[in-house]
């Protein structure tokens, strides 16, 4: 199993590679997030063990239940002998890109790094105060989760709503803009994709110029399995990919 993952990680950034040659960019600023929902924890420890951290996660518990476990097992193995130094001790660095309940955020924030799915104020204002509350002395990292496409199950924030909603957060102390996200519709249709995508980048473009959301501002969570590729050559800096490395 961990070589075929392996395999499947190189050919995911050969083709990651070769999108960022077309669109004359740097791979090095493409990050892949590997999505795990569909996996069991003995694949997650395979993926930390080839050096990849970035995991994404749709559903809170999960996340929970799966950063005890894999802890559990990174503190046996520094237990034991000629160990501290392998470079399969990989800590997770935890994505939340799936719809987040506010009644979840107490659980969430101690684990995550990323929030990816950020669509309303409410549930914004429930991540500063719970990060208060908490103690935090960083600010939450988070995406503002825009809907670039007409499909009725998609959530996020309207197009014409984004800069009034990040100017508002923009005013909260414990939250930190980072970028934006979005989901394109499962499609085999490229140029829907890419229309989404091209919106997306359109918006943040806009908002990084008139320096909107600040200098932490530079990142665009876009592009699946299905259209990863579309989506680094409109300008994605982060993907989540589940179905192409564990199929």
């Amino acid at each position: 199993m961990n070589k075929t993952i392996a395999e499947r990680f190189k050919r995911i950034r050969g083709n990651i590679a070769e999108a960022c040659a077309r669109a004359h960019r740097d791979p090095r600023g493409v990050r892949l997030i590997a999505v795990t929902k569909t996996v069991d924890v003995s694949t997650i420890r395979n993926v930390l063990e080839l050096g990849h951290a970035d995991l994404g996660e749709s559903r809170v518990q999960e996340m929970v239940q799966r950063n005890a476990m894999i802890k559990e097992s990174i503190s046996r193995k520094l237990e034991l002998p000629d160990t501290a130094q392998d470079h399969r001790l990989t800590q997770p660095c935890w994505h939340m890109i799936g719809h987040l309940q506010r009644n979840k955020v107490k659980l969430l924030l101690p684990i995550v790094e990323y929030i990816h799915s950020v669509d309303s104020l409410r549930l914004a204002e429930e991540i500063n105060t719970t990060a208060a509350r908490l103690g935090f002395n960083h600010k939450v990292k988070i995406f503002l989760q825009v809907k670039t496409s007409q499909e009725k199950q998609q959530t996020g924030v309207a197009v014409g709503a984004v800069i009034a909603l990040a100017e508002q957060i923009m005013t909260l102390p414990n939250l930190q803009i980072v970028g934006l996200m979005t989901i394109a519709p499962l499609t085999d249709d490229m140029n829907i994709c890419r229309f989404c995508f091209g919106r997306l980048r359109e918006i943040f473009e806009e908002m990084h110029g008139e320096k909107t959301c600040g200098p932490h501002f530079r990142h665009l969570s876009m592009g699946m399995s299905h259209d990863y590729i579309a989506a680094v050559e409109e300008g994605a800096t982060m993907l989540r990919i589940g179905t192409a490395l564990f199929e």
